[in-house]
């Protein structure tokens, strides 16, 4: 009898089988040196008492572990001389070649993650070239290879891309289609969905804005993939919740990381950040302070710090049994929208929006209904998540075209979307995480063909906590 390896169901098995493989299939590896006439059950036995991710399966038999674990087993029958069959990858290699030069950083980041045993996280800021990346890695490895990326927009940018670069057909998993080919670009959702039926099918997978995979739902994802070459793409590869912890056992270690002060002036556009702070009318502050004064005190009872996101998590829970906390919760959400909502943060728009009139302006809020509030106000193009995918692609479209020069959304271009070039942001509210801060940053810092400078404008309600989230960020 000889040891085998077998993908099931996002699963990779290991039994004892003489069979052949079918003639359909491609022929089968062989791994290890060793002679495997012994007893294969002892050795398996042996090999899960050591790796917990090996576990025997009682109800079929031999032993099984999560299909991202393969590389592991794989290395750890070779390392002790077992000679098996390896039925898991039924793939066969590509011909792929690539017009890109890379740029030096690109190369460099390259290079680190090919060090590293062709796995890991590369985290570049936006603008800065991580498709370009990806597409010289999958030459360079002729591997079928299955993109996962978080948005519609998304996909079709990278199927485009794809489909320009390669002479090979792109399958396309999400947005009402479902074809597999030895190269296939699906959303997160989707791969989520089918990821235990093609797990087999690609020997690399690449997730684009990676950090989405540490959500505990996509974390299924990468572990019911069998490919054993992983990259990981982010402009911003931590998380506030420490999720992004996961990611080193399920893609590998950030290999490379550049953020946008070392490529401005270069490969990206210098930069500027200028901050605003508006005074708070009387009527807002007094509904701020007496809004923020009952989350404070509450907090105060109940020993809750708020110095982590568990911490708000807690109170979320807290909140369904206790209508102290119910209330507190309430309060926060109350003195949130003053300061993001601020007159005077609108007022000032009004006098940027005059100071760039020659500029391309993008305004990002918190909230849709600021949104719609700033559109009707100052006759801007608006974007939210209501905004169907027709009308996104059709504002975008003529902001790219300079038709419209200016356009206002609220989290919609954070990430995911091709969002045209544009030189100056307004930051009138946001959640107050580094990662929005840096997500929106990045989308002015394309060069410009005159060389000229971004500009970013934080506008801060004063004495509150926005101001202080924005202190910390600095």
């Amino acid at each position: 009898m000889t040891l085998a390896l077998r993908f099931e169901d996002g699963t990779v098995r290991a039994v004892s089988s003489g069979s052949e493989a079918p003639a359909s299939q491609p022929e089968p590896s062989f791994g290890g040196s060793g002679d495997s006439s012994g007893d294969d059950d002892s050795v398996l036995a042996a090999l899960a008492h050591e790796r917990e991710y090996l576990e025997r399966d009682e109800r079929s038999g031999g032993y099984r572990t999560p299909a991202y674990r393969y590389a592991d087993l794989r290395d750890a029958l070779d390392d002790r001389g077992v000679a098996y069959r390896d039925r898991v990858l039924e793939t066969n290699s590509l011909e792929l070649s690539t017009r890109y030069q890379l740029r030096e950083y690109q190369q460099e980041a390259l290079d680190a993650w090919r060090e590293a045993g062709d796995r890991g996280v590369v985290e570049l800021p936006t603008g800065a070239g991580k498709t370009v990346l990806a597409i010289a890695a999958m030459a360079e490895l002729g591997l079928p290879t299955l993109v996962v990326v978080p948005t519609i927009d998304l996909l079709a940018q990278w199927r485009r891309e794809l489909e320009a670069e390669f002479d090979v057909p792109i399958g396309q998993f999400g947005g009402g289609e479902q074809r597999r080919e030895p190269i296939t670009v699906s959303t997160y959702d989707s791969a989520y969905l089918k990821a235990d039926d093609v797990g087999d099918q690609f020997g690399f997978v690449v997730f684009d804005e990676v950090h989405h995979l540490g959500g505990e739902g996509y974390r299924e994802i990468a572990r019911m993939l069998a490919a054993p070459v992983r990259l990981g793409l982010t402009a911003t590869f931590e998380r506030p919740d420490g999720a992004h912890e996961e990611l080193v056992d399920l893609v590998g270690p950030r290999v490379f990381s550049l953020d946008a002060d070392d490529l401005a002036g270069e490969h990206l556009a210098d930069y500027e950040i200028r901050r605003i702070e508006v005074d708070l009318a009387p009527e807002e502050r007094e509904a701020y302070e007496e809004a923020q004064s009952t989350f404070v005190d509450y907090l105060n009872r109940s020993g809750i710090s708020m110095r982590q996101g568990s911490d708000y998590q807690e109170l979320v829970k807290r909140s369904g049994r206790d209508p102290e906390a119910r209330e507190a919760l309430l309060a926060k959400q109350r003195a949130r929208r003053i300061v993001r909502e601020a007159d005077e943060k609108v007022a000032e728009l009004g006098t940027l929006l005059d100071r760039h009139r020659d500029d391309r302006v993008i305004v990002f809020t918190a909230s849709t209904d600021l949104v719609y509030r700033l559109s009707e106000r100052y006759l801007l193009p608006a974007i939210t998540n209501e905004t169907g995918a027709p009308e996104r692609r059709e504002i975008l479209d003529r902001f790219r075209s300079g038709e419209y020069s200016r356009v206002v959304t609220a989290n919609v271009l954070d990430e995911g979307v091709d969002v045209p070039d544009a030189n100056v942001a307004v930051l009138l509210a946001g959640s107050g995480s580094e990662r929005e801060f840096t997500q929106r940053l990045g989308r002015i810092l394309r060069p410009n063909a005159d060389g000229s400078q971004a500009l970013l404008y934080e506008v801060v309600s004063e004495e509150t906590a926005e101001e202080r989230v924005a202190e910390r960020r600095r």
